[in-house]
């Protein structure tokens, strides 16, 4: 259990220093509790001059901060948060070692959805949302996804672009428990089952991209997960008009998760230049998301676990 639950003046967030060494005690009890021993020990771990967890905080929030290049964030560190990382290692360093802690910020970002206990939500909304790989006038020049990315329609934008789809459940707060990646040619509905892949007895709420009779009845069947879809203007069986307003209204959710996802996180903006990358990026960029969530609803005892601009900006 993390030290900071019994810590009542870690409510109190004044600025970004603040803000920051809260991250860093979350992300090092969960780093020390879940990462496997041989990450801990791997070879010169101990020469190191900063540590995985110092890492980790610094990207995380460099995140949250919308700053997407990395070297100036990290120039930005070296010259005004010297008070919290007296020693801070070269930029490159910082990404390569940020990129081969893909998994562990995995693992931070499980652990993290089992304390805040919304893994045990029965109620989940499901959406996905572009991420551009490049303007979509240079996707016939694109290198550097090119056995990965694909071009694709985005319904809400009324868009046709070059790139991948981030399929993703959060619950009835906006707590995102679950993403996947895929490219952008894939249809919403197969994205589902690698989104509900250890998941079951959940009910799921998504919207016309997720109409069909075959996969609500295999989800049922297979995974015991209620599927409700929002029905098309000209369908016979319309849903009832209270539920279709509860959906509506829980929907919105999603919409704002996926505004802050792209507004402030930048995340579909990809400036990787490898698919590890890019994942490692995407994984940051969600835990950032959610460790706000955990701070307002567990350290904070707030109702509204999305004002995300108010812990950093004030």
């Amino acid at each position: 259990m993390l030290e900071i639950y019994n810590n009542d003046s870690i409510t109190i967030i004044e600025d970004l220093k603040d803000f920051i060494t809260v991250i860093f005690v979350i992300v090092d009890d969960i780093y020390q509790e879940v990462t496997p021993t041989y990450i801990k020990n791997r070879r010169n771990s101990n020469h190191s001059i900063m540590t995985d967890s110092e890492i980790i905080t610094v990207s995380l929030a460099g995140e949250l901060m919308s700053i997407d290049s990395e070297n100036a964030w990290v120039e930005y560190c070296k010259k005004n948060l010297k008070e919290l990382f007296p020693s801070f290692c070269s930029r490159t360093r910082f990404n390569r070692t940020r990129r081969a802690l893909y998994k562990t910020i995995e693992l931070i970002r499980h652990n993290l959805t089992k304390l805040i206990r919304c893994n045990y939500d029965f109620f989940r909304i499901v959406d996905s949302m572009p991420i551009y790989a490049c303007k979509f006038g240079r996707a016939r020049f694109h290198k550097t996804y090119r056995s990965y990315a694909a071009y694709g329609k985005c319904a809400s934008k009324k868009e046709t672009f070059y790139g991948f789809k981030l399929h993703s459940l959060i619950t009835f707060d906006g707590y995102i428990t679950d993403f996947t990646l895929t490219s952008a040619n894939i249809d919403d509905r197969e994205a589902l089952w690698d989104l509900t892949n250890n998941i079951n007895c959940i009910t799921v709420l998504g919207d016309k991209g997720y109409i069909g009779d075959d996969i609500c009845s295999d989800l049922s069947k297979e995974r015991n997960i209620n599927l409700i879809s929002m029905k098309r203007n000209n369908s016979k069986s319309q849903l009832p008009k209270q539920l279709r307003q509860q959906i509506f209204k829980k929907r919105r959710l999603i919409e704002t998760v996926n505004s802050q996802l792209s507004e402030q996180l930048n995340i579909a903006r990809v400036l990787a230049k490898s698919r590890l990358g890019l994942l490692a990026r995407l994984e940051t960029k969600i835990l950032a998301h959610n460790i706000c969530c955990f701070i307002n609803k567990v350290l904070r005892k707030s109702t509204d676990i999305l004002k995300i601009k108010q812990l950093i900006f004030g």
